[in-house]
């Protein structure tokens, strides 16, 4: 009884609260997206919402099991936990169940389970087992290589299905290596990239006359002579401003980057066209204004944005959505959840749930700098991160603002997987921060 009161005691309350606060706004909000007049019971195991109650059950069942584990476990079986997601990795390619294109699910009667979800929680461990060994510095070739080949490893098995969205996620881990000590110049390089990926994708179907070429020159053509022409200049600057011995590394490094960035404009267009499925690559072209489809992929984002901005200062009020209630939002109750929020709510419910999520994840910033284990600091960080990954790009998606991917919103999108997963993520940590005052 003495260990079961103490693992109560040293709980961190506002996260378990929070979690508690946030599953069951997320149920009542799909219950309000599913809702059906003849099926008004919101146990009903024949609509979604019955089924969400089942996977909000089990995932309570999971965090009590969690919490009955030693906080220890889950460091000394990283790698073991990372292989086994691997395996399921693998294994879903193979006897997967397709839905909506995506090899990416076991099927269980009417159940399903997503073993990408699954994948960010092996991860996690492995690369905060990885970071926190002895001798590790973020500094050095060997160990940014390895960790960034536990996180792309499983990138690539999930892509083959194809889930671009969760791999998409797999963003956050960057920031936690800079967390870690991986130089600033990274991120700078990794923002660099996204515009010139954007400005590469507006370029491409233009074309320009340039005053010394008699034929018209494509876009992407016409970027690699700007990024040319600049680099001469570059050249010319350094060798007037630059003292001579630094000379030398500033030439090789800008005939580096030179020739990076042709060959990245051109790996760009080689994942639009060659990678992306066709209605991924027309919801990058709708998001960027090269396109424009009202009725067909861009009619999802636009009956969100009318939802939500039906809505108004309070809302409709529960049950009340017209949109959300006659299904005019395609996947409403999972990728599009926000808007049913936005009808319903109003402005006032979006600030609430948006602020929610911003303590939650400011909450597991405050845990995480507390820990006296570096295992512990490194995994709260990567927790803190997925978050705000999904929550950046799903409310994103819902206004516009992101191209329509297929990310959940944490403990708001239908799904027994996402909800497994996010709970799993949330307790193992409330578990590891549980045990910290064990650690000398």
């Amino acid at each position: 009884m003495g260990r079961e009161q103490n693992i109560l005691k040293n709980l961190d309350i506002p996260l378990v609260s929070l979690y508690g606060v946030l599953i069951f706004m997320g149920w009542l909000n799909i219950y309000a997206a599913s809702y059906n007049a003849a099926h008004p019971n919101i146990f009903d195991n024949q609509m979604e919402y019955g089924k969400q109650f089942i996977w909000v059950v089990t995932a309570l069942a999971l965090s009590g099991i969690v919490l009955l584990f030693e906080g220890k476990f889950f460091q000394d079986y990283a790698y073991v936990i990372y292989m086994v997601v691997i395996m399921l990795l693998v294994l879903v390619l193979i006897i997967g169940k397709e839905v909506n294109g995506a090899k990416a699910w076991f099927g269980i009667g009417s159940f399903g389970i997503q073993p990408s979800e699954f994948a960010k929680i092996g991860v996690t461990l492995a690369l905060a087992k990885y970071l926190s060994e002895p001798g590790i510095r973020m500094q050095d070739i060997k160990t940014r290589f390895i960790a960034a080949s536990i996180i792309i490893f499983p990138c690539v098995l999930i892509m083959l299905q194809p889930d671009t969205g969760t791999v998409l996620v797999s963003i956050a881990f960057i920031l936690v290596m800079y967390r870690e000590g991986l130089s600033g110049n990274v991120l700078l390089l990794g923002l660099l990239a996204a515009v010139l990926s954007v400005v590469s994708l507006l370029m491409k179907s233009a074309t320009f006359n340039l005053p010394f070429l008699a034929d018209p020159v494509s876009g992407k053509y016409t970027l690699m002579i700007i990024i040319v022409c600049l680099a001469l200049l570059l050249f010319w600057a350094i060798k007037r401003a630059v003292v001579p011995r630094l000379r030398k590394p500033a030439y090789y490094l800008l005939i580096g980057g030179t020739i990076g960035s042709i060959i990245f404009i051109n790996s760009v267009d080689y994942v639009v066209e060659d990678v992306l499925d066709d209605h991924q690559r027309v919801r990058i072209n709708i998001l960027l204004g090269l396109e424009d489809d009202p009725q067909g992929a861009g009619y999802n984002v636009k009956q969100s944005k009318t939802a939500i901005g039906s809505g108004g200062f309070i809302g409709k009020g529960f049950l009340q959505g017209t949109l959300t209630k006659y299904k005019y939002v395609p996947m409403q109750s999972t990728d599009f959840i926000f808007c049913t929020v936005g009808e319903e709510w109003g402005f006032v419910g979006t600030s609430i749930v948006v602020i929610l999520f911003v303590t939650l994840i400011l909450r597991i910033f405050f845990v995480a700098e507390r820990q006296r284990s570096k295992f512990t600091r490194i995994f709260a960080y990567c927790v803190a991160c997925i978050f705000f990954m999904h929550l950046l790009i799903n409310i994103g998606m819902a206004i516009g603002l992101a191209p329509v991917i297929g990310i959940p919103l944490p403990f708001f999108s239908y799904g027994g997987s996402s909800l497994w997963g996010f709970t799993l993520l949330m307790f193992m940590l409330i578990k590891l921060d549980a045990d910290r005052l064990n650690i000398l």
